[in-house]
This record gives structure tokens, sequence and C-alpha cells, in this order.
């Protein structure tokens, strides 16, 4: 054919057919010339399938040589299983070391499954053959026989062949007359089937049978539980009269068991009896707490409507025309009769419900000591407790944890440290420290909870005027100790007896965390300093601040920004700091002690303190870097003191305790919490990266005048 031609003469032209100038022209231009010249030639009749099967070459194919292309690669497969661990480590006891293990396990299972038959030639399964076939030998029964004969007939016509068939159609007179003498003659005897021997540790039996569900006719249905309305008035002394009539007829009943002559015992054993059965009454008490509780807290709301309403709606429109001022609006009272002599030394919110507080009870002067409360109340009902504990040292601090909002922490005036548990109704606590468990000498002033350990057991630290700074944990329903660092006054040593230098130990008063550095938290002393510490260093301090003259009352880090922390003191200042920097940012006097601060969950510039003068202080250094916006006296009378302040999480609200044992509740005033305003077609940002930077503004301007090489170094440090 002339297309053939041409291809051969275009191949001889190009180069021999083996060489590799011959390659790429089999897939490349070559065939598309090939195709129009076969068109040519032989016209439009010729069939077009073989065009459609020319293969184009892809722009990025490689051009190979002849060696290249014959070159052979090999490929060894090793047992060795490449996703198995080589560098796994383990601790030797005897070298006391962790050693690197050179054995490592290379099995890879890709398939795997439990059988459920038994091998012959085992054990198992020669006795089940040997049980088998006794059996049979000795009772073969008819059926079995028939079986078995049914399967053999139908084994061999399955396994005849087509000729087979066409014999016994040719033959079919010779089959017939033999079947005839077969059915004259004896049945052979039965074959035993063999069976497949069962394991018997899988074993299951497959026979079952459903549940068969009893008929349900209208005679046999229940008959509805009698009901009966009821209804009566209650009062203060017909109660009491009910529970008179329930106390002599309790006293009747035993006097009827008792025999005549302990009849002259009677007048002794009534105030017993009396006591007895209030006792068995708590019992009935507790079926209908739950109710009262609820009862309680509905009459409450109502008696309180007009203060629920502000609290949740009300707004002063008044703070327009303050100049940028607010006020603190007084909304509750949470006092408990037993607790009027103590002081207020602790206030902790519930992370999880936002309305529940705790209160811890003791008393801050050392020469009238006596027993301490942990009293929980909610807004939900400002007259009355949720939860009670007495303790018989007071306490003098307490911190609840952030995932399991029912333990509570407690620091004791005696030193001790305790764990509270909500669910249980128990009013002791779940676990205490002792002398022999590492308890402190001297009181608890903070605690507070941190994260789990490796373990995931529990764990909380404690700082103490004995100078340790100790970490507790909950191992096994014990409280196990260990020593974090041991605070001690620099320069200042005593001479002791034969001349032996003393160094006298620092007491630690406040202690806190840092938000987002695990191992970072900050240390305040009676002497007025500041010890920035480390989880992991014991021996020595990351740095030291001369903070104040006096006892640092507390510290506490800002929530937004990582850098900024403020301590208030009784040498009547609170200050802002930088923890990089050793000089104050902020110093505020506010003519008398602090008692307590807090930074606020809002605002990064927003902060309250309150002091023994029974004054509030808020604050917020984004409008008025000088003084405060509110000075507030909370405690009217003389001899009453405030010592602590906390702010809500969520709502607008401060709660105040004093020394007479009070929790006020304030609202603020929409002055003290402002947000920055929407513009129109501009959205507020919002979040902590705008509170940072709220705060790194004012920062500059005191660090630096001019605020920006300052300002570079603070963005790259964070």
């Amino acid at each position: 054919m002339p297309a053939k031609a041409g291809d051969r003469q275009r191949q001889n032209q190009n180069g021999p057919p083996g060489g590799r100038a011959a390659q790429p022209r089999l897939y490349g231009a070559s065939t598309k010339k090939r195709d129009e010249d076969t068109s040519t030639e032989v016209g439009e009749g010729v069939d077009e399938w073989p065009s459609s099967k020319t293969v184009v070459k892809p722009p990025d194919q490689l051009d190979l040589t002849e060696a290249e292309l014959k070159e052979e690669f090999t490929r060894v497969l090793t047992a060795n299983n490449p996703h198995a661990p080589q560098n796994i480590v383990r601790y030797s006891f005897k070298e006391r070391a962790y050693k690197p293990i050179s054995y490592v396990d290379q099995i890879a299972i890709h398939f795997s499954l439990n059988g459920n038959m038994i091998l012959r030639d085992s054990d198992e399964g020669r006795r089940q053959s040997l049980r088998l076939s006794n059996a049979s030998e000795k009772a073969p029964s008819e059926t079995s026989a028939v079986v078995s004969e049914e399967a053999e007939i139908k084994d061999e016509k399955s396994t005849e062949d087509v000729q087979a068939a066409e014999e016994e159609e040719a033959e079919g007179t010779e089959t017939a007359e033999a079947a005839e003498a077969a059915e004259a003659e004896e049945p052979p005897p039965p074959k035993v089937k063999e069976k497949k021997l069962p394991n018997q540790f899988n074993f299951i039996e497959r026979s079952s049978r459903t549940l068969d569900n009893p008929l349900r006719e209208r005679a046999s249905q229940s008959e509805p539980t009698p009901c009966k309305n009821f209804s009566a008035n209650a009062n203060q002394w017909e109660i009491y009269d009910a529970y008179m009539k329930e106390l002599q007829k309790m006293e009747k009943s035993k006097e009827k068991e008792k025999p005549k002559a302990q009849i002259g015992k009677k007048v002794e054993k009534k105030r017993g009896r009396k006591l007895i059965s209030l006792e068995s009454q708590g019992d009935d008490i507790t079926k209908i707490s739950n109710a009262a509780k609820i009862m309680e807290r509905m009459v409450n709301q109502n008696i309180f409507d007009d203060i629920a309403q502000d609290f949740k709606y009300f707004e002063d429109a008044s703070d327009e025309y303050r100049d940028q001022k607010g006020t603190l609006l007084p909304l509750w009272k949470f006092q408990y009769d037993k607790t009027k002599r103590l002081a207020v030394t602790a206030i902790s919110w519930n992370p999880k419900y936002k309305d529940l507080f705790a209160v811890g009870y003791g008393s801050y002067d050392f020469m009238k000591q006596s027993q301490g409360m942990l009293v929980l109340y909610t807004m939900k009902n400002p007259s009355f407790p949720e939860y009670v504990f007495s303790s018989e040292s007071g306490i003098m601090c307490l911190d609840i944890h952030n995932d399991h909002p029912h333990l509570m922490a407690v620091g004791f005036y005696d030193g001790n440290v305790a764990i509270y548990n909500l669910k249980k109704a128990a009013s002791q606590p779940s676990y205490k420290s002792s002398a022999k468990s590492g308890k402190h000498t001297d009181p608890v002033w903070q605690v507070k909870w941190q994260k789990d350990d490796m373990d995931n057991n529990l764990n909380f630290f404690s700082v103490s005027s004995d100078g340790r700074i100790v970490s507790w944990t909950l191992v096994k329903n014990e409280l196990v100790h260990t020593d974090v660092i041991k605070l001690s006054a620099e320069g200042t040593t005593m001479q002791g007896p034969e001349g032996l230098q003393l160094q006298t130990v620092g007491c630690g008063t406040s202690f806190d965390f840092h938000k987002k550095i695990d191992y970072l938290f900050l240390v305040g002393t009676e002497e007025g300093k500041i010890y920035k510490c480390s989880k992991c260093y014991s021996s020595q301090f990351l740095d030291v601040f001369e903070a104040h003259h006096m006892a640092v009352d507390s510290v506490s880090w800002n929530p937004y920004h990582l850098k900024i922390f403020i301590s208030c003191s009784s040498d009547w200042t609170v200050k802002i700091w930088d923890h990089t920097i050793k000089t104050p940012m902020f110093i505020y006097d506010l003519n008398a002690a602090v008692g307590d601060v807090a930074w606020s969950p809002y605002s990064s510039t927003v902060f309250a303190a309150v002091t023994t003068d029974g004054k509030a202080h808020v604050f917020d250094l984004n409008i008025n870097k000088y003084e405060a916006l509110c000075n507030q006296v909370v405690v009217a009378k003389k001899k009453n003191k405030i010592t602590h302040i906390q702010f809500n999480p969520v709502y607008p609200v401060v709660i105040i305790g004093d020394e007479r044992g009070q929790v006020t509740c304030l609202k603020l005033s929409p002055n003290l919490r402002k947000m920055p305003k929407e513009k129109k077609g501009q959205e507020v940002k919002k979040g902590p990266e705008v509170e940072i930077a709220k705060l790194d503004k004012l920062l500059i301007l005191v660090r630096e005048p001019d605020g920006r090489a300052q300002g570079q170094e603070d963005k790259a440090l964070l």
C-alpha cells in the first residue's frame, strides 16, 4: 500500500528503527503527517478508525536513552515494619536511668479470625471423635440411617457425568431388573456420617424461641389510684401545736414500753426524749426540703421584685450629667444569724452558676479567734444561704475549682487546708490535712486551684505566714503535699545562740498564678515585697519587686494583658506593674489601708479597690488615669471595715464583704462600664485583642512620651 511505503521511507530517512531518535517520532508529529498522507492518497472512502488510536506524546515526557530504558532496578523486601518506632525508652530501676530498647516488635497483623474448628490430630479432637463413634455404635437411629442413605445417593447423583446418563437411558431395562433384585435383598448397614468437631469454648446453640406476649384485656387493667382534694390554712401557732402533739404521742408510746420500776426516772429523761423525737422528724423534713427551697425562692422574688427589676433592667439615666463619674446602686445584703460576730475573710464566685458565690468567715483579730463558717449564697434567695458548713478554726481563704464547681479548697487559721464537696450531704470536709500530712504552722492566707497533674489528680497551691508555698495533690483520697518554694527575707539575719546567724523567714500573704504561663506566679509578703517565682525553681526567685512599705494584701494578674499585674497594701496605695520593669506604671493613694483589689472581667482598664474607712473605689484608666470614677461609702458605721470585693463574671455587679459578717451586692452604673460606641456603617471591634491594645496605649504613654520605640519593643515581646 502506498501509505505504508511512505512510512518506511520516513523511517529510513530518520534513522534505524531500534534507535533512540525513532522512538519519539512514533508518538510525535510524524503520526499526524502519516495520517495526512493516508487521507490524501486513499481518499474519502477509507475507514477513519486507525486515526483515532494515535497516541499523542505529553509535553513533559522524559527522553530516555536505550541504556536508561533497559536499566533494571532491584528492591529488597525485608521483614521489618516501617511504622514500628525505633526510639522507645524505658526506665531501668536497676540502673536508675532511662535506657533505649533494642528489641522492637516488627509483626504487623493485617487480618485475624477466630476459628470454631479443632484439629483432628489434637487431644481434644481425638476425644470428641471417640465420643461420637461410641454414641453411634450404641444407639443408631433409623432416621439417621435414612438421612445418611439419602445423602449418599445425592452425592452419587451429583458426581455422575453426562455420558453415564446416556448409558442409563440405553440400558433402562437392565437397571429396572437390578432395582427389583435390590429391593428383594436386605439393605446394607447404615454408615455414620462424619460430623464437624465444634469448638467447646466457642460453641453457640442456634435454636431459640421468641417470648410470646400475653394477651391483654380490659379486665386485667389496673384501677386508677384514688385522689382526694385537701386544703387548709397554716400559721405559726398551728405548726407549733402539731409538733407538740407529735412529741406527746412519742413520749406516751415510750412510757408504756418501759417497766414500772423506771417510772421514777421520767423527769430526768424528758429532755433527752425531746431531742430524740426532733431528730426522728429530721428525715421527714428532708423529703420536702427541695420543694420548700423552691417555695422560699418564689416568695423572696415576690418580696424583692422591685430590686430584681432594677438589677436586670434599670439603668441610671443621671450618669449622662455626672461628667463621666459613676455610682454603685445597692441591691441586697446577705447575712446569716450565726455569722454576725465573724468577719468576711474570703469571697469567690462560682464559675458555672453565675448567681452563686461562696463566703468564708473568720477573724483578722488574732486575740479573738473562734470557729469559722463556710456559707454559699445565691442572688435568687437573698434571705437565707443555700449551703452552710461550720469549722473549728476560722476560714482565711477559699477557691472554687473551674472544671469541678462543686469542689472548694479552703485554708484555715490553724494552718490546715481542706476540700469541701457540695454533692455530699456531710457537714465536714471531704479531705483535710493534718500535722502528719505537712500542714502549715501559721495561718493560710490564700489557696488557688491549678491544672491537674500528669496523672489527672486534683491539685491546688497554698501560701502561709510560715514562708512555705505548698502544692497539695489529691492522690487515692489523701492530700499529699509538696513544698514548692521557701520564702526568706533577704538581708535580714538574726544573731542566734553561740554566734549563729539565723535567717528570718519571709511571711507570704497573697499570691496569684499567671493566666497563660503555667509555671509563673507572684507572691506578696508582709515585708512589702513581691516575688516573681517559678514552679521549676525552688531555691531562688526570678525577680523581686520592692513594692510597698507594709504588707501586700492582694496581688492579681490582668485577665487580658499578659505582662500587667496589680497590688494593694496597708500603706494606702494601689500600684499597677509591668513584670518586666522594676518600677510601677501607676500609683494611687487612697488615704486608707487597702483591703482588697480586683480587675473587672469586662475591661482591661477597669479595677476596684476597698479601703478600711468603708469606701469602695472604681477606676477606669481609659477614661481617667489620675483619680477614681467612683468613691462611695458602702459601710456607714465607724467600727465596721470593708475586707473584700469581687466582680461578677457575667452581670454588672460587685459583692463587698465587711467585718460584721454582711455581704453587700451593688450594681455598677453605666459610666463605670462604658463600652466603645457604635458608629454608623462601622462595626465595633470586641474581644481580648481590643482590650490588650487599649491598655498598651496607656502603658506607652507612661513608659515614654513619644511612645514609638517602646511600643515596638512591647509588640516584639508579646
